[in-house]
């Protein structure tokens, strides 16, 4: 047998092996956006800044208003968070977990858009809202007591849909 005949056969040695292997792989069910996290499956990123996106409700005055956010979880994607970013959509946010809740202090340094911040305290109520902020500012928005969770949407959003403190958030 020649040295190439050899590596013919060993390279069909090898695709055959493979393809057994991938055979034998049973075929996984589909598993929801809710559970992939948790299955290690894919789960929804957001296009631009690749991070988690999930459901989030605000429930004010009986309504149900439905948002799908991005999770800033780790420090480096918190503090980035929607710097550079030219447009979010009306039912889009991005949120900022925190634990264990602490006062919060945010600013809109390279965001070119309009936002509202909303921080929420640890059971789930808003505390106060940061309206319609500045573009750009270094001016300073806190939130009035210790928050566990901090909500962004588009400027103005709160207001449009009878948003306040007091409202619960559930994500």
């Amino acid at each position: 047998m020649t040295g190439l005949e050899f590596s013919r056969v060993l390279l069909a040695g090898f695709v055959a092996a493979g393809m057994a292997a991938c055979q034998a792989q049973p075929a996984q069910p589909q598993a929801n956006a809710g559970t992939a996290a948790a299955q290690g499956d894919a789960v929804a990123r957001h296009p631009v800044s690749g991070l988690e996106v999930v459901p989030l409700t605000v429930t004010s005055d009986g309504r149900q208003h439905r948002f799908r956010v991005e999770v800033a979880r780790t420090d480096a994607q918190q503090q980035r968070g929607l710097m550079e970013r030219r447009t979010l959509g009306p039912d889009e946010g991005m949120i900022f977990p925190y634990n264990p809740p602490r006062m919060q202090s945010f600013w809109m340094k390279n965001t070119p858009l309009p936002l509202d911040i909303i921080f929420i305290g640890p059971d789930g109520r808003i505390i106060n809202i940061a309206a319609n902020t500045r573009p750009m500012s270094e001016e300073q928005y806190l939130s009035d007591a210790p928050a566990s969770l901090v909500l962004e949407l588009r400027g103005g959003r709160a207001g449009e849909l009878g948003i306040g403190p007091g409202d619960l958030v559930e994500w």
